[in-house]
Parts: C-alpha cells; sequence; structure tokens
C-alpha cells in the first residue's frame, strides 16, 4: 500500500496547483478578449451593483460595443493626448512618469495619478477601484498580460470602450449617444478632446455641462493632439511596432 504523503506536502501541492490554474485562467481570459468584444467589464459591475445596494432606482448604465473602424479616429488620439502620450513607446508601465509622482509625494505635493492607458484597461476590465496594494499588484500582472497578449491598437480599442466618460456611461458609443446624438464616427476633434477631458474624474467632471477646468483641459488636450501630428502618430507608430515585431 502506497503510502500517502504529509498533510503539509498535500496542502502545498494543492495551493500549487490552484495557483498554476489561477494564472492559466487569467491569461485564457486575456487571450479570448483579444479578440472577442467584453461585454461588461468590472468596473461596470462595481458600479451597477453600487447602484442596486444605495436603491438608485433611477440609475441606468449604458454601454455599447463599437470597433475601432467605427470611430472617428480623433477619439484614441484625444485619449493618448490627455492621459498618456507615451503609450505607443511603452510596454505598459511610464517609469518616468512613476519616478515624478514619487518625487511629487516625497516633497508634500498632491498625489497625482501616473497610470497607463494599459493600466487602466486592465483596472477597468478586470479589476476594482481602490488603491490597495493587492489591487495595484493585480493591475500590474493584467497589465503585462495585455502588453504581451494584444497590440497597441487593442489596447486603445478596449479602453475606448469601457472608459467612463459619465455616471453610468461607459464607452465611447454610449457617450457620443448620450451627449452629441451622432454615431461615433463622426465625432470631431473638439468633441473628442472633450470626453478625454472628463477622463480623470467622470463622477466629478461633466461633458455636457462642462467647468471652466473641463473646458480649459479639453482645449489642452486639442492643442497636444496637433503638436503630436494628429491621428497620423497613432498609425505611424503602430505600423512601426508592426515592423519591429516582425
Amino acid at each position: 500500500m502506497r503510502q500517502r504523503r504529509p498533510l503539509p506536502t498535500r496542502l502545498l501541492r494543492s495551493l500549487a496547483i490552484l495557483v498554476l490554474s489561477w494564472f492559466a485562467l487569467s491569461w485564457l481570459v486575456v487571450l479570448v478578449f483579444r479578440f472577442a468584444p467584453p461585454w461588461t467589464s468590472a468596473v461596470m459591475m462595481e458600479r451597477q451593483l453600487s447602484a442596486w445596494i444605495h436603491g438608485e432606482k433611477d440609475f441606468q448604465l449604458r454601454h455599447r460595443w463599437v470597433p475601432w473602424s467605427q470611430v472617428s479616429p480623433y477619439v484614441p488620439m484625444a485619449m493618448v493626448a490627455g492621459e498618456d502620450q507615451k503609450f505607443p513607446f511603452h510596454h505598459g508601465f511610464d517609469f518616468d512618469s512613476i519616478q515624478d509622482a514619487m518625487d511629487a509625494a516625497d516633497e508634500g505635493k498632491r498625489l497625482r495619478g501616473a497610470s497607463t492607458i494599459s493600466q487602466q484597461t486592465a483596472k477597468n476590465l478586470f479589476l476594482w477601484n481602490g488603491r490597495s496594494f493587492v489591487r495595484k499588484g493585480l493591475e500590474a500582472y493584467f497589465t503585462v498580460l495585455i502588453e504581451l497578449t494584444w497590440p497597441k491598437q487593442r489596447i486603445l480599442e478596449v479602453y475606448m470602450n469601457i472608459a467612463e466618460l459619465g455616471d453610468g456611461i461607459y464607452g465611447v458609443a454610449a457617450a457620443s449617444d448620450a451627449f452629441y446624438r451622432t454615431p461615433p464616427s463622426r465625432l470631431s476633434a473638439a468633441q473628442a478632446a472633450r470626453l478625454a477631458a472628463v477622463l480623470p474624474n467622470p463622477q466629478r467632471f461633466r461633458v455636457d455641462r462642462p467647468s471652466p477646468y473641463v473646458l480649459g483641459r479639453a482645449n489642452w488636450i486639442q492643442q497636444q493632439m496637433g503638436q503630436l501630428g494628429g491621428p497620423g502618430y497613432l498609425q505611424g507608430n503602430q505600423e512601426a511596432q508592426v515592423h519591429r515585431q516582425r
């Protein structure tokens, strides 16, 4: 009769199987979303759950997926100009911005974000809002996964489809319907810039009733779009990335 392994050994083996299974499953989900449109996101589900818990009877979550080809080229350009101008070049993390944020915190200045579009996509799609070390660790993990598995255009496509652009309004399609009554393919540079201007805090800032801050930020984003070279900034760098991968 074969002797049974000691209990600690069996527990460690079971734990190792669980951990490896979780890593495999998480990568499989990321791989699936490389091709299939996400039907929802963790942040959307969190917001819907919050509305149910707090009895927000008038709350309506609005979201509609739209492919890259049916979105104005000004939209991804505005998001890159406003949120992450180094997006075509980094591999998920902007270490210069992280260092600047740490230096500012050490000097007692207001804490500022240093998350890239890749990190925000990972957080919005798979995780929850918050600032815990556990969530940041998982965010880094999923950021690495999507950077290894998805091309840059796919990351931007998912981001602009799940980013919160108003209370209960997720993605460029729902936002263009709600605020401009026009399809996302017809959004102008100014309209795209105003959408991107509320991304730091869409619960506070409004596209339809913009504060002076939002108007000023939208103007700055539009200027940055021009200085970076317009939509060609993304197209040219995406083509260069494909060439390097070959």
